[in-house]
């Protein structure tokens, strides 16, 4: 039996809410996961260099931050937590430290431990486009939590078993709007540029990207809207994952220009 394509989602704000795990952290009496990761970097360089002043430490939090957001930003990669967090002892010419590893793990863990919601719906709109025969898959940066944290936070909410192939940035190199994640998922999901609908938040990432490759795009506005509905690029706009199904049956039509 032919596939009748495959459609790919963003990770955040798409499938979960992004940041929606902060009003659970606070509620736990939790900072927020900011706050929580600079707190774990410099706790853990200043329990073995107690020389280091507060200053220093914040100076090489900002340095490996504002080389994570070059890359990502003007290379379209994002490398992973572990990478970025190193950026910062080699600024200050240290070593790691006895426990680094383990607080690489906890920063890339915040969000399994504590996770997003799911966005309204998303469950539903999996089973509708696995009934029609669709392959499903992901296309997202992955910005701290690595995509085998991503994949735990699908598996323990039961949706992971909807997705044939998931292409996250730390794994691959390259992040949207590369057309290599894209050649990624197409690889993946067995299916040509034109049999692909991408579904995203994002004009400049998610829409871009798929319609520069030749995909289809769906912007989809039902977790958040970045006001680019009306100058989007998209071949469709999404409101509520209620609409996923028919949307993905419209855009791979045979009729579909």
């Amino acid at each position: 039996m032919s596939v009748p394509g495959a459609v790919t989602f963003d990770f955040w704000d798409c499938i979960v809410r992004d940041d929606s795990d902060e009003p659970r952290r606070a509620a736990a009496g939790l900072p927020t996961k900011r706050v929580a990761r600079r707190a774990l970097f410099g706790e853990e360089l200043a329990a073995h260099h107690p020389q280091l002043d507060a200053t220093r430490i914040d100076a090489a939090w900002r340095h490996l931050s504002e080389w994570f957001r070059r890359e990502w930003h003007e290379n379209h990669r994002t490398p992973p937590i572990g990478d970025r967090l190193a950026r910062g002892l080699r600024f200050l010419a240290l070593s790691p430290t006895p426990g680094w590893d383990a607080m690489v793990a906890e920063i890339a863990d915040m969000e399994v431990e504590i996770p997003p919601e799911l966005a309204p719906g998303i469950a539903e709109a999996l089973s509708g486009l696995s009934a029609r025969g669709y392959r499903i898959g992901i296309i997202s940066d992955a910005i701290v939590t690595p995509g085998v944290g991503l994949r735990t936070i699908l598996e323990r909410y039961g949706l992971l078993r909807y997705f044939h192939h998931n292409v996250f940035s730390d794994e691959w190199g390259a992040a949207k709007p590369a057309a290599r994640v894209f050649e990624r998922a197409c690889a993946g999901l067995e299916v040509p540029a034109e049999r692909l609908v991408h579904i995203g938040d994002r004009e400049s990432r998610d829409v871009a990207g798929a319609v520069e490759f030749g995909a289809r795009a769906v912007l989809y506005v039902g977790c958040v809207d970045r006001g680019t509905v009306e100058t989007t690029r998209a071949q469709a706009v999404c409101r509520h994952h209620s609409e996923l199904p028919e949307i993905a049956d419209r855009l791979l039509s045979p009729r579909a220009p």
